[in-house]
């Protein structure tokens, strides 16, 4: 599948030093060398594959994606096969940001979705924060109007106050309360999350995790106090996966990768009959921010 054209647009940083703040005292940040400094001298440098570290002290959000993960999620993106995710999640982002606005990734990964969501808004800039420092390198290559920075989504947001259009959520945690105060009150925050139909064919066989039932309910609960859900829709594909490498790829940049080992998934997947045929099925929700007399 060949890559879309992009068009570069706006230098990224020049518009997102208007949104990023500095993380320990909330103050402005500008560039100064190879990083970004606060009027208190708080200062984040900025890696030499172009993201920001803002996480401090060579701090590390548990959970974050290894490097083994992060390449099996790369070499399965580039596939194409979740084409469709990334097609509806650059339609329904176009129907709810303004030209020239800011969309933000909160577990931005390799950048695949907010990279499709910015072809498709030509004078968009996109921020994306992840706690992976090996996704990171590959997200702020992803695209040139794309920001990468390091952060834990479980802390509060180095993001102002208001400063972001909308706000994408794919197999992430969720910071309501964060999203809400970040967004602007015209603001939208889509959330991708699997339906029990996710993979199904390869549960058993392989042994993934299953989704959790309550997941839907847990969402709700989560985003509730400071959302309305105005949407859903389902999106499915079944993709053809001929090749083993296929097949370990799509499961060890999930969480079955935490709790199997590359040598039994190798040997779990060597015993399938390819080529096999995987379901890809997924629920988008669309919340707005309540304003505070809805609170």
């Amino acid at each position: 599948m060949p890559a879309p054209e992009r068009t570069a647009g706006p230098d990224p940083w020049s518009t997102l030093l208007d949104v990023l703040v500095c993380p320990l005292c909330g103050g402005r940040l500008a560039t100064s060398g190879g990083s970004l400094r606060c009027p208190a001298g708080h200062t984040f440098d900025i890696a030499r594959q172009g993201y920001v570290s803002l996480l401090s002290g060579g701090s590390r959000a548990a959970g974050a994606d290894t490097a083994a993960m992060v390449r099996a999620r790369a070499e399965f993106l580039d596939s194409g096969h979740f084409a469709p995710l990334a097609r509806l999640l650059a339609e329904r982002t176009a129907a709810f940001c303004p030209a020239g606005g800011t969309v933000l990734e909160a577990g931005v990964g390799t950048g695949h979705h907010l990279a499709a969501v910015l072809d498709a808004l030509p004078r968009a800039v996109g921020l994306g924060l992840d706690s992976s420092k090996f996704a990171l390198r590959l997200a702020a290559r992803a695209h040139p109007r794309l920001g990468a920075a390091s952060w834990d989504l479980w802390q509060p947001l180095p993001v102002r106050s208001g400063s972001v259009d909308v706000l994408l959520n794919v197999f992430a945690p969720r910071n309501g309360e964060e999203f809400h105060r970040v967004l602007r009150p015209s603001g939208a925050l889509l959330v991708v999350t699997p339906t029990a139909r996710h993979l199904d064919e390869l549960r058993q066989p392989v042994g993934l995790l299953s989704v959790d039932a309550t997941k839907e309910a847990r969402l709700h609960r989560t985003l509730s106090q400071h959302f309305r859900r105005t949407g859903t829709e389902v999106e499915e594909a079944v993709v053809g996966l001929d090749e083993p490498a296929e097949v370990e790829n799509l499961v060890a940049m999930g969480p079955t990768a935490r709790h199997l080992a590359a040598e039994e998934l190798h040997r779990r997947v060597a015993g399938l009959d390819l080529p096999v045929r995987v379901t890809l099925s997924f629920r988008l929700s669309v919340y707005r921010p309540l304003v505070r007399s809805e609170q």
